[in-house]
């Protein structure tokens, strides 16, 4: 129960700056891939940029600061640095606002002070630790890497110079990542102040020692530690879902082959100190010439030394941003899954299902032709669909179980959704608080044609990477994983890398044009094995590979074969096979020659032999008998899968999954009631209009 009241609140308080910033006066800008990670619940991090602006001379500024990044990417994060770009606040720079940043002599260091200011005068500058906090805590970001805080100055008992870093931490509830405070400050202190901020301090290790950026240790310790990530999660988890708008400061020690040589920079800085003093340098004038003569004494180790530090801060704040989020991911899970009867061991099934769940709402014509804007005659049914469920349910008729992995709200639609699919394994499907199932109104003619259809399917974007890597064992083991194409671009790269990884076979359902290239964004699409395309969905596929393709799709018959087969022909390179479905005009099969037919087994290893194609007309429906075209195609799909997964041949997949597409469409329901084995076997069903196929040669 804990747990669950935790993700509630950690969640609540992350959306809610969300909101915020969505609404926001123009004045914060997040770049498309933070705002993507964000709204896919990834692990982002958070990088300040005075470190650009004033810590650095260029061009070695700029090159750490893409190092950085490329460290927080290579992590499994999304780098967002954050800096004022004319006026603005950016979270997330692109590599010109970087370059910008890091040519800049004339950039502002900008703090909580200094926000107004910048903003008002349209000025670019770095954030500080402070400033980066107040934007990071904005977008939602609850990890932040510097490489050093403030702190309190030496004979800051006098002169009150304090950081605002120090206060930010007791008054913005962020996590911050660092090598602790600079041995040129006066630690105790510094460390009292945060005890009275209310700040949680931990050194990250074995150890309690808080470290002096360059020294493991400072003579002073923390009052807690953390052994690994995982542990650092929890502790940030711990301090957001309390509510008490206050920090964490995790104190990571210098790594040890770069200890040596801190020490000797630890020495030189005891020297600039007492330089720095004798010379009357007060203020905020302190730390540039300090740092600037540590630089000349240690030629120039003291900047490798530093940059080393802000490496190792970046790798492990990303691993630590990681964990946080898939620790709380599994919590917002966790506890609300509905398991519906199903005995643990049943999630580990042969076959995976991924993808949206839906309670549709079909309204059908009494006339050929509707029209808008007034009320037409018509009956509304509810079902249930989503392109995931169906197959899921199609397979699961069919005698194979799959694992269904899913979202759903905690509305009324949720309840009906697990009442209804008490025979799939649904032990996947997680039940979120505050998010709404999704919704699918379809609008059809007299003859079953779709006219209008609208959905409310937020909630398939919570199908997250994170959520998706708890049932890795069971994907890895899998003889075939099918993917619905609804759900977010980072959960089909991660299910593609496992397939590559382990040399399962997955089947990929576009869903539509749009969610047609979700795998072509990158090169996850070559670890696919099936892909079951219209020719619209084709066409998409070809054109994010650069291929080109028709502006009008062909009507005829013998172009819309010829068309399909030269646009398969580039898939088939990596895809082992292509179902291409033509609608009322049947369904074409592409891939490799074998004894005859396409090869439709699960591939064992690359393709060898020639590639051809079979034509297979569609199976006789009227008009009257026509009650629901929304799920002919997952019936089609499903019903070939459960022939490839029995070991049938070509004709007998194809004629399986035919049959039970013509039940769907004679059915109220996306998949029929009356779908079983003995419907669709080839053997038992007597299919006047059934035609064997066409072959074709595509070599």
């Amino acid at each position: 129960m804990l747990k669950r009241v935790t993700a509630h609140f950690v969640r609540r308080g992350i959306s809610t700056f969300q909101n915020r910033l969505s609404k926001n006066d123009g004045l914060f800008r997040v770049h498309p891939s933070v705002s993507q990670a964000l709204a896919e619940n990834r692990p982002v991090v958070a990088l300040e940029s005075t470190i650009i602006t004033h810590g650095m001379p260029y061009p070695h500024n700029l090159s750490t600061a893409k190092e950085v990044e490329a460290i927080v990417r290579a992590e499994g994060a999304t780098p967002a640095t954050v800096g004022l770009i004319q006026g603005k606040v950016h979270v997330g720079l692109s590599s010109e606002e970087l370059e910008h940043l890091a040519c800049s002599k004339t950039s502002l260091k900008v703090s909580r002070r200094d926000l107004p200011y910048a903003i008002s005068k349209g000025i670019s500058g770095g954030t500080t630790v402070s400033g980066t906090m107040i934007a990071a805590h904005r977008a939602g970001i609850p990890v932040f890497v510097t490489g050093g805080i403030g702190g309190v100055h030496r004979d800051g008992e006098n002169s009150l110079d304090i950081s605002a870093d120090l206060t930010e931490l007791g008054r913005t509830p962020i996590a911050v990542v660092s090598a602790g405070v600079k041995s040129i400050l006066d630690i105790g202190r510094t460390l009292e102040f945060l005890e009275t901020q209310g700040v949680c301090v931990a050194t990250y290790g074995m150890s309690k020692n808080f470290p002096a950026f360059f020294s493991p240790q400072s003579g002073f310790t923390s009052p807690y530690h953390v052994c690994n990530p995982e542990e650092a999660a929890e502790l940030i988890a711990g301090v957001l879902s309390l509510g008490l708008q206050s920090g964490v400061l995790l104190a990571v020690p210098i790594p040890e082959e770069h200890a040596t040589a801190g020490q000797h920079i630890e020495e030189a800085i005891q020297t600039a100190v007492a330089e720095a003093s004798a010379k009357g340098i007060k203020g905020r004038d302190v730390t540039p010439f300090i740092l600037q003569k540590v630089n000349e004494l240690t030629k120039g180790k003291s900047l490798q030394a530093n940059t080393a530090l802000i490496h190792n801060n970046a790798m492990v704040g990303s691993q630590i941003a990681c964990a946080l989020s898939k620790q709380m991911n599994k919590r917002n899970m966790r506890g609300t899954i509905h398991h519906l009867g199903n005995h643990p061991s049943e999630s580990q099934s042969s076959t995976v299902v991924i993808g949206g769940v839906n309670v549709d709402f079909i309204a059908k014509g009494k006339t050929e032709k509707l029209v808008f804007g007034q009320t037409n005659p018509g009956s509304v049914c509810q079902s249930f669909g989503g392109v995931g469920r169906n197959i899921a349910d199609s397979l699961s008729r069919l005698g194979h179980r799959p694992l269904f992995i899913s979202a759903i709200g905690t509305d009324s639609h949720s309840d009906a959704v697990l009442n209804h699919c008490k025979h799939i394994n649904t032990s996947g499907v997680a039940r979120l608080e505050e998010q709404r199932t999704a919704t699918y109104c379809a609008v059809i003619t007299e003859s079953g044609e779709l006219s209008l259809g609208l959905g409310d399917m937020d909630i398939h974007e919570q199908i997250t990477e994170q959520y998706v890597s708890q049932f890795e064992k069971q994907l890895s083991s899998a003889c075939l994983v099918c993917l619905d194409g609804n759900i977010p671009v980072s959960t089909i790269d991660y299910v593609c890398s496992i397939a590559k990884k382990y040399a399962i076979n997955v089947w990929y359902e576009p869903t539509d044009s749009d969610k047609a290239s979700k795998p072509f964004l990158s090169e996850a699409w070559k670890s696919l094995s099936y892909l079951s395309p219209n020719l619209a969905e084709l066409c998409t596929m070809n054109k994010n590979l650069g291929i080109p393709t028709p502006e009008v799709l062909p009507s005829s018959l013998k172009d819309v074969l010829s068309c399909a087969m030269a646009l398969s022909r580039p898939l088939l390179e990596y895809v082992h096979c292509l179902v291409v479905t033509l609608g009322a005009k049947g369904v074409l099969v592409c891939g490799e020659y074998d004894a005859g037919s396409v090869n439709l087994k699960p591939r064992q290893q690359k393709r060898r032999g020639q590639l051809c194609a079979l034509y297979y007309p569609a199976l006789t429906v009227t008009t009257e008998e026509t009650m629901n075209v929304s799920g002919a195609g997952d019936s089609l799909a499903g019903g070939m899968m459960a022939g490839i997964l029995q070991g049938l041949d070509t004709d007998s997949c194809v004629h399986m999954g035919l049959l039970a597409a013509r039940l769907s469409l004679a059915s109220p329901h996306p998949i029929s009631p009356f779908l079983t084995l003995d419907s669709v076997d080839p053997n038992k069903v007597q299919t006047q209009s059934w035609t064997k196929p066409s072959f074709m040669w595509m070599e």
